[in-house]
Parts: C-alpha cells; structure tokens; sequence
C-alpha cells in the first residue's frame, strides 16, 4: 500500500527545515530541486496496491537511495547507515526535517530494485539523460562493450564438485534422508592432494583426487534422485548433472552454481585472459560525455551483433536518432543499423576529401574517450563487480551505473561553476583592492 504523503505545512516550532539550514551550493541540494520526482511516484504507483497492506516507504525515498547508493559508491547496508548520518542524503530523499534513524532495512532496496525491474531502472537512466540538457542530443557517439563480472570465485571443475557435495548433504539433512555415506572423513585426503596440485611430484595425485572427488559427487547426485520425490529440488538436481557432464571444450558450461548464466569472456587483456560475467554495451556522446545508452547483453556475442539493442535502447531513452557513431575494430562489418552510420577504423579511400578525413580521424581520437569513461563506470559507480542475482540484477546494475555517472557529471558541473564564480570574484576583489586575500571564509569552500 502506497504511504501517505508528508504534510509540509508546519514541520516545527523549535528548528527550522533542511531547506532553511543547509547550502543551496551543494551539489546534491542542486539535483534534489532537478529531478523529476513526480515522474517516478506516477510510474512506479502501478507495483503497489490501494488500500491493502502495511504503509509502504515513500517511493522518491527508495528511489533517492538507489542513487546515493551508485553515485557514491556504497552497499545497500552503507547507504542506509550513511542516510542516518547525512542532512544532505535526507533532503535529497524528499526528508523536511533532520531524521536520526535508519530510513529502511538495507534488504528492502533488494525488494524495490525487483519490483520496478528493468523498465523502472531504465527510466532512471532516461531522467538522468534529461538532466543534463542537450549533451543527451548530440548526433555522434562512440560505443564500446566491456564486462561487468559476477559476484563468484575463479571457477574450477574441483570447486564445482565440492559445491555439489555440500549442497546435495544440505538437501538430505533438510528432507531427512539417510545417506548411505556422507563422505566427511573421505575427502579429507583428496582435498589435501588438489591443494598442492602445483608441485611438480604431485601433479598425478591432484588429477586421482579430481577423478574421486568428481565420482562421490555423482553418486550423491544419483541417490537424491532416487529418493527424492520427482518434481523435488528438479533444477537444482538437473543443473549438478549438467555440471558433472560438461567437459574442458564444452560450450555453455556452468561456471558457478548460484550464477549459472555467467558466461566466460575474452576481451583481449594481457593482465586478465577471462572475465566471468556479462557483456555490457555504452552508448556515450563524443562531445559532452553523457551516457545515452547502457546495455546487458547476455551470453558473449560478437560486438556486432550487439548495436542494434544498443542503438534501439539509446532511441528509446533519447527519442532522438544518432547519425553517426564509432567504434572500435571489434565491429567490423557493420555500416549501418537502424539509420546511424557506424564507422570502424580502416584505411580511408581516395575518393574521400580532406574535410572528410580529418573529421573522420576527430570522430575516432574522441571515440578512445570511451575507454576511461568506462573505468569511472567500475572504479567509481560500482560497475566492475555485479552483486545482484541473475540477468535481472546484470541488467539493473549497468543502467543504475550510468545513471549514476550522468548525475555525477551534472554535480561536478555546478561545483566547478561556483568555484569559478567564486574565484571571478576574488580576482574582482584583488583588482579594485590592489591587495591580496589571506582570508577565505571556510564555509564558500563547503560543496
């Protein structure tokens, strides 16, 4: 059920609001009063029931906390700690006066990203698309695939195996069944033997240990569904035998239990053979820097194939058709999708003119700006390790990511143009004084 709204009429007698205490040069002050928050409290009414269930948190709330979250960098558990503890974080969430509890569970972010699913984190990304005006409508842009990696470890056949035992013996202590052998005291050896694998006296040992562990995870496998009734624990029971069946040259393996959609990408790193995620898709103007398209693509198709979601998702959030748009080698053999021309690195031909050369050659020097942009993306707005579950949580984080980083622009923006009007003014200062300033007054330094 939705909450009711706030009454601002009279908020209190002893202490002004936060609008009254706090800076209006604050970056977050300034995007608080930018955002469309109508725009989400319409949208996003459909996911909740009139009239039924307990009061639900405020949606500009929820909403405010998804972003705080990306743009500086924290966990669910950290944002809703740091909400408590920051006027700024509040007022940007819709509060009126200073609140000193928890805003919410950390769990019922997990809750609410679910529940507006793609479309409504989407439509964040197409607000922070509007805010930053006409960067978001230029006609070129560069585009560029990268990886974002799941939450798991560095898979290993060995490991799998180990994760099958324990979940089978899992499965049989909560259904009370009798194993005829849980093996404890049995692996003891074989993992000793796996775990010197690298020296060169033990390298036929680890391949016997490997070979046992692999049959006792079978055999476990084979007598849970015997036992088992036939429509108890299906997936998980056909996804363990998938696994024990998949081979070295297989494709479409399993590399995690609890991710099984995580597919094994070579982008070409020296330092870095193999990610283990999924491919991701930016669309970002060559001028301005505004990110107007970000994409989950799952599985590891070739770059190509994956402009046509690109450039539909960046039609989509823009309404405005790119006409040009460059990219690296990895595209070849496309030159034209959904009427933007691509064009990919190559010998130009005679028949061009100088003009044509030289803005051919701009387009692809501005293009190689994608490549730090990317790494903002998974150093500064949590891009580079994914924690949310399955495709739904891969295409959540991408598009949380760049909205954040599109808000971020638009807050350094109005922080670099205050301290350059601040500086105008002491240069002002300094030419009709003819003297020096000493003295800044800290608060003109607060942002």
């Amino acid at each position: 059920m939705l909450n009711k709204p706030i009454n601002t009429t009279q908020l209190s007698f002893l202490q002004p609001g936060l609008k009254e205490q706090l800076s209006n040069k604050h970056p977050l002050y300034i995007l608080a009063d930018h955002v469309n928050w109508q725009l989400f409290e319409d949208s996003f009414k459909k996911h909740y029931k009139e009239n039924f269930g307990r009061p639900a948190k405020p949606i500009r709330l929820m909403v405010a906390l998804l972003m705080l979250k990306h743009i500086r960098n924290l966990s669910d558990e950290s944002v809703v700690e740091q909400w408590s503890e920051n006027a700024y974080y509040q007022y940007f969430s819709g509060e009126q006066v200073f609140t000193a509890k928890a805003p919410c569970e950390a769990s019922e972010l997990v809750h609410f990203r679910n529940r507006i699913g793609d479309e409504g984190v989407e439509l964040i990304l197409k607000e922070s698309i509007r805010i930053n005006g006409k960067g978001g409508k230029e006609d070129k842009a560069s585009i560029d695939t990268t990886v974002q990696e799941k939450n798991i470890t560095y898979p290993t056949d060995s490991k799998l195996h180990r994760k099958i035992i324990k979940k089978c013996i899992a499965i049989a202590d909560k259904e009370g069944i009798e194993l005829r052998q849980r093996y404890t005291r049995t692996l003891k050896k074989p993992g000793i033997e796996q775990r010197f694998r690298n020296h060169p006296k033990n390298g036929a040992k680890a391949r016997k240990a490997d070979k046992k562990v692999k049959t006792i995870a079978g055999r476990l496998v084979r007598e849970l569904q015997r036992k088992l009734p036939a429509e108890s624990y299906k997936t998980d029971l056909e996804l363990f035998v998938r696994v024990l069946r998949q081979k070295r040259q297989d494709k479409n393996k399993v590399y995690s239990l609890h991710e099984p959609d995580v597919a094994c990408i070579s982008k070409g790193k020296e330092h870095k053979k193999y990610e283990f995620g999924s491919k991701v898709s930016i669309t970002v103007t060559q001028n301005s820097g505004v990110i107007i398209g970000a994409l989950n693509i799952p599985g590891n198709d070739y770059d190509g194939h994956t402009l046509d979601a690109a450039l539909e998702q960046q039609q989509r959030l823009t309404g405005h058709k790119l006409k040009e748009a460059f990219v690296d080698r990895g595209y070849r053999g496309r030159k034209e999708v959904l009427g933007t021309t691509i064009h990919t690195p190559k010998t130009f031909s005679n028949k061009l003119t100088a003009y044509r050369k030289n803005k051919l050659k701009e387009g692809f020097t501005k293009r190689a700006a994608i490549e730090p942009k990317i790494g903002h993306l998974k150093t500064d707005h949590r891009l580079s390790r994914n924690f949310y579950k399955g495709i739904k949580g891969d295409n959540i984080n991408v598009m949380l990511a760049a909205a954040a980083m599109n808000f971020k622009r638009m807050m350094n923006i109005w922080k670099n143009n205050l301290w350059a009007l601040f500086f105008h003014f002491v240069q002002i200062f300094q030419k009709n004084t003819q003297q020096p300033i000493y003295y800044i007054n800290p608060r003109l330094l607060t942002f």
